[in-house]
């Protein structure tokens, strides 16, 4: 029994651990505006609640996946976010207030685990087979190894800031893949597989070209 538990918990981090790339990427790049100081008080409070969040997400998973057309709207609501941060390097955080600043990157951390925790949280519940301790602890022990990758890919974004758009391409990829999972829409994209396989590289494609000509857009107004 012992060997059981300890079996599911390795399985639960390993999870939590693959899934954390993506929350080093949100959690870096909703805390690269701010200043040091306020970052690492972002990334603890931020990360803390994301991890609680999505605990008790799972107590509710199967509810959450019969709700319909929520990994749909979840999609479409990540989309907007991956934009935000891309489109976000433009602001000049000299002109905004520290605690507003702060609030705000923690409640886009929150606010996007939240969403691309949908997909997270079926293959959490199943490693842990009804044992909610399990689930946990394997976040908790998770929450370092997280805080220290998102301390590393933000130094990497303030040293190759073109990293920004890596990371929102990676945010639009996730929100794809979450649309081609609504359970909803299973016989559209069973009918027209081509269309589940492309969407994914479809809103990549889309939120990064967008990025784009809005900066583009932003720097022709700034030259007049």
């Amino acid at each position: 029994m012992e060997q059981d538990f300890l079996l599911s918990l390795l399985v639960i981090i390993g999870i939590d651990l693959v899934l954390g790339a993506d929350n080093a990427v949100v959690i870096a790049m909703a805390c690269r505006n701010l200043p040091v100081i306020q970052r690492n008080k972002a990334i603890i409070f931020g990360t803390v609640l994301a991890i609680i969040i999505r605990i008790l997400i799972t107590l509710i998973a199967v509810y959450l996946l019969n709700v319909p057309f929520l990994q749909l709207i979840g999609g479409i609501f990540l989309l907007y976010i991956a934009f935000h941060l891309i489109v976000g390097k433009d602001d000049d955080s000299n002109k905004i207030k520290s605690h507003s600043s702060l609030w705000k990157a923690v409640q886009t951390i929150v606010v996007a685990d939240l969403l691309m925790g949908f997909d997270n949280v079926v293959a959490v519940a199943g490693a842990a087979q009804g044992h909610m301790l399990l689930v946990a602890i394997g976040l908790f022990i998770s929450i370092p190894i997280i805080i220290w990758g998102s301390k590393l890919i933000l130094v990497l974004l303030t040293k190759y800031p073109i990293l920004i758009y890596v990371g929102g391409g990676l945010l639009s990829f996730t929100a794809g893949k979450m649309m081609v999972g609504e359970n909803k829409l299973q016989s559209l994209f069973m009918t027209h597989q081509y269309l589940a396989y492309s969407l994914p590289f479809l809103t990549t494609a889309f939120v990064l070209l967008a990025g784009i000509l809005y900066h583009q857009l932003i720097n022709l107004q700034t030259n007049k």
